[in-house]
């Protein structure tokens, strides 16, 4: 045999084709998880195209099953946000790895990957292309399109175009795709994520249909979270092909120093200063004329520097408490709800803030250990929770310390936002056991839990007066007629008064202990 006969062919695979290949990489595995996945891109799309630009969301989902085989399942959502622009639309849901989110802050979705996956993977079990049907605020015209992905060259397939003049004000996005999927096994996720991220957003009216499931999540405030800014890299989280890029972009006369300021979060005059001094660099040299061997350096130097300032929370968009205890009421009426947003914290040069939540009572189902709810930039992650860093520290907390004695409807929130969430797996539903996020979940755990313990106590000892009150009360009729008979006088006026005599001793009992409790904080 010839040498000839083992020479391999070559060629090279465009985005579309590698995650059509791998789809499960996110998440489209199987038609339960693909279905799931595929609801969960496009109501996160349509939260991220209104509350990032300061607009109440109302979505409506709709899930349909083909009457000849039901297997295809057509989904439809419709929202109120931003719109795409018409020259846009095709490249956003027909090529992958193109969005208007590659920049630095917080948002749910990162590479726009999750809806080309959902129009190839309808591509590829229904061989039906994806309806859209958008507008902006300020344009005259509103557009439909149906589109497929050429899954070799990464570029949309238009089908069909229209376009007519707007008669009414309408603006937003509805997306239609038809996928095979299964309704009854998905059903119970689907139902779970959609109460999840109502608790999350109760600024957002949710309408959800689907055979034997309708769900209606009207809002519950019209406040919205603060959006979150563009931001800068930190020094503490570059690389050197990151920091290969910005040089290269930047004015060949750009001095290091200049560079460092207009290109880093928390780098003033003073600061940056104070680092080339530290690296023994000269201010004054231009970024042009830096060597490889001179940007592998400054890469070092900048992860090395002990002196940056903290990234600034700008680019991060928490709940908040106010909004994270109108999301638990709307969903759980607790008895005893509290919540925490601590202060903002980094890693690796990345901003995180961690919002925690307890809720007891009420709604909540009564568990043998704590029932433990689980956020990531506004996204619930129901997959993968005994690996996330959250159950891990729920599960290492004493909980009898805070008078929780299990089975009890004891539910704990958290979330996670940052401009990096550090996940454990390309599934993206645990957070790794990050040390810095770590801290700040555990401490805000148990300083939310401080305060169910005071709840809790409170309520003990008002069961216990009532108790003794109860108890003491027993007496009343007997004594009261001795003293009728001692006295000669009418049986009832004394049980009258010998009632409110207990009731003023219950109460000046209750006020000591309160206020003693009141002075202990």
């Amino acid at each position: 045999m010839s040498h000839e006969a083992y020479i391999e062919t070559y060629r090279g695979l465009s985005a579309a084709e590698f995650f059509y290949r791998n789809r499960e990489i996110a998440g489209f595995s199987n038609p339960t998880r693909a279905l799931y996945q595929t609801i969960r891109e496009l109501l996160e799309n349509s939260l991220d195209a209104t509350e990032l630009h300061g607009i109440l969301p109302t979505i409506k989902i709709s899930l349909k099953l083909d009457e000849k085989d039901a297997n295809k399942v057509t989904i439809r959502v419709e929202d109120n946000g931003i719109g795409i622009p018409k020259e846009e639309v095709p490249f956003v849901f027909g090529r992958v790895f193109y969005g208007s989110k590659y920049t630095l802050r917080q948002s749910r979705g990162v590479f726009g990957l999750g809806i080309k996956m959902a129009v190839l993977y309808a591509q590829i079990t229904t061989g039906k292309p994806i309806y859209v049907r958008s507008s902006t605020p300020m344009s005259k015209e509103i557009y439909e399109y149906e589109i497929q992905i050429d899954i070799n060259k990464n570029i949309p397939i238009i089908i069909s175009e229209r376009v007519y003049r707007k008669r009414v004000k309408w603006h937003g996005t509805i997306v239609e795709l038809t996928i095979l999927g299964n309704w009854s096994n998905a059903k119970k996720r689907v139902e779970e994520y959609i109460r999840r991220t109502a608790l999350i957003t109760p600024y957002a009216e949710i309408h959800f249909t689907a055979p034997g499931l309708e769900l209606h999540f009207k809002r519950s405030t019209r406040k919205l979270p603060i959006p979150p800014e563009e931001g800068k890299p930190h020094p503490y989280g570059v690389d050197i092909e990151l920091l290969k890029y910005l040089i290269s972009q930047a004015d060949n006369n750009l001095s290091i120093k200049e560079f460092l300021i207009n290109n880093f979060d928390g780098v003033g005059e003073i600061t940056v200063m104070n680092f080339l001094n530290w690296a023994g660099m000269d201010p004054n040299m231009p970024v042009s004329k830096l060597t490889v061997s001179d940007i592998e350096e400054l890469t070092k130097k900048l992860r090395e520097y002990p002196g940056w300032r903290r990234p600034k929370p700008k680019t991060l968009s928490p709940l908040g408490e106010e909004l994270l205890i109108k999301g638990i009421k709307r969903i759980f009426n607790p008895e005893f709800v509290a919540a925490i947003s601590r202060k903002p914290s980094s890693y690796a040069g990345h901003p995180f803030i961690v919002e925690v939540a307890i809720a007891y009572g009420g709604n909540v189902p009564v568990v043998e250990k704590p029932l433990l709810y689980r956020f990531a930039n506004k996204i619930p992650l129901l997959y993968d929770e005994g690996v996330d860093v959250a159950r891990k520290i729920v599960d290492s907390i004493d909980w009898s310390y805070y008078k929780v004695k299990f089975p009890a409807p004891l539910a704990v929130i958290v979330h996670v936002c940052s401009t990096k969430i550090p996940f454990k797996g390309v599934g993206k539903e645990a957070i790794a056991d990050v040390p810095e996020i770590e801290k700040e979940i555990e401490n805000a755990i148990k300083e939310v839990a401080r305060k169910l313990r005071m709840h809790i106590s409170r309520v003990e000892k008002m069961f216990e007066i009532a108790r003794k009150r109860a108890e003491i009360g027993k007496y009343i009729p007997e004594v009261a007629r001795s003293l009728a008979e001692i006295l000669n006088c009418d049986q009832k006026v004394f049980e009258e008064k010998l009632k409110k005599m207990l009731d003023r001793v219950v109460m000046k009992r209750r006020e000591v202990k309160e206020n003693v409790k009141g002075n202990a904080k």
